[in-house]
């Protein structure tokens, strides 16, 4: 394999390239391709110095692009299937490259060292050609600087990319955008929510979008995020990806029982069930085997953790919503311990940039800061957001649910008339949408009145 590459010296020197790390990435992606979506968008094949190298990370871009696992198996079947196993080595350097490494944990890292060997052969490269047109006699000056630009762009191009659209560009898709809005008048543009009238204040989730549903311990945050789930996912026939970093899946499943079949959850966590019961619980199970709700209780996780387990729930599924509970028991990156306001802006900026890249509405829960609760007025607001005004400036909808009866228990006011508040709607008018909260039930309703 080695031979391959000799014909690619400038001056006798071997250009920049890693052989140890190129090999350290394909057996780190043969051990788990968890990290797939993370390499795919830091390199390509091309990017590899070592031809074999390249089709081997060619056919394992095809495995996983059509959903198909990429192990030492696999693999080799692929690569037979194109003739190119005898090409690469054989099963014999497969083998090599999978006990190569240890663990699958340090891919990304191996996928720069590759991405910046290939950015400096890149400009080794268009170097040589713009220097070997530079010392033709006949060449014109202004077309040579010219096309020293274009290369270097090209170079720069793979670090830095421009994505900027001119109007007129954008135009005609805004036009087709606007007729199809008139043609459709009053649709949804966004996921229905199964509230009514949260739906016609906010015209449903919107893909993009970063969504903040605050509230103080106790107000119902929790169970007003299930019930969004699952009617998102049976509404919209769309998968829901929910991160639950406080609550076991069992729990949460024991609650969307609770609320598809009507059964007091209290009775299901004590297993004091009746036949009745018994029987709506086996019909909500049924009803719930199709819904696509995907769920991840892991208790500890860093904002990345989420963007990467979400990026690889959309490849797998066809996922329309991320939900996670909540926003506060994400961990930052180290650059920022010791820091939480810090911590918790780079959390927000990256729950927003997450929304915008998986064209999908993240919808992230949030504690309230104890000022709520010494105030006269009990109603959330904005500032009421614990450690970064941040959180409300990356989000383009804020909501707080807010029981006005939980602080007036002895003025026979009911506890379960509830609030639905929007404070912030980057895309329309603020409001307060009254709901009614089925407390054994895990689940609010609508009472289809809405205040301006």
């Amino acid at each position: 394999m080695e031979e391959k590459t000799r014909s690619d010296k400038q001056d006798g020197r071997i250009p920049p390239q890693d052989i140890g790390a190129e090999k350290s990435l394909l057996g780190a992606l043969m051990l788990s391709d968890a990290a797939m979506p993370d390499i795919l968008t830091i390199i390509k094949a091309t990017d590899l110095y070592d031809p074999a190298h390249q089709t081997i990370f060619t056919a394992m871009t095809e495995l996983y692009d059509t959903h198909r696992p990429v192990d030492l198996v696999t693999l080799t079947s692929e690569l037979r299937k194109q003739k190119k196993l005898k090409e690469i080595g054989g099963v014999s350097y497969l083998t090599e490259l999978s006990n190569f490494v240890a663990a699958a944990s340090h891919a990304k890292a191996y996928a720069e060292i590759i991405e910046k060997a290939s950015v400096r052969r890149r400009l080794i490269k268009a170097g040589s050609d713009i220097a070997e047109k530079a010392y033709a006699d006949d060449a014109d000056v202004s077309t040579l600087v010219g096309e020293a630009e274009q290369r270097l762009f090209e170079v720069s191009n793979k670090i830095v990319k421009s994505d900027y659209e001119s109007l007129e560009d954008l135009m005609p898709g805004a036009l087709e955008r606007i007729v199809e809005l008139k043609k459709n008048k009053g649709t949804l543009r966004g996921l229905k929510t199964g509230f009514p009238d949260v739906d016609k204040k906010i015209a449903g989730f919107q893909k993009g979008d970063l969504v903040i549903v605050g509230a103080r311990p106790g107000m119902g945050k929790t169970t007003l995020a299930q019930n969004f789930a699952y009617n998102m996912a049976n509404i919209n026939k769309r998968g829901v990806l929910f991160f639950s970093m406080e609550m076991a899946k069992s729990e949460i499943i024991d609650r969307i029982i609770s609320d598809v079949g009507s059964v007091d959850n209290w009775h299901i966590r004590t297993g004091n069930i009746s036949d009745e019961e018994f029987a709506r619980i086996d019909d909500a199970i049924n009803e719930m085997d199709e819904t696509p709700i995907y769920i991840d209780d892991t208790s500890s996780m860093t904002v990345f953790d989420i963007r990467n387990k979400a990026r690889r729930a959309v490849h797998d599924h066809d996922i329309g919503a991320i939900i996670i509970d909540y926003l506060q028991l994400i961990q930052g990156s180290d650059r920022y311990k010791g820091n939480r306001v810090q911590e918790v802006t780079e959390i927000s900026r990256a729950l927003k940039i997450l929304a915008r890249e998986l064209e999908v509405p993240v919808i992230a829960l949030a504690q309230l800061s104890r000022n709520v609760a010494g105030r006269d007025d009990n109603r959330p607001m904005l500032s009421d957001l614990r450690e970064s005004g941040s959180i409300e400036q990356d989000a383009d909808l804020v909501m707080f649910v807010h029981r006005p009866g939980y602080y007036k228990k002895n003025e026979d006011a009911d506890e379960n008339i509830t609030e639905l508040i929007i404070s912030k709607h980057r895309h329309g008018s603020v409001g307060t949408i009254d709901l009614y909260m089925e407390g054994k039930y895990c689940r609010f309703m609508s009472l289809d009145k809405t205040h301006d």
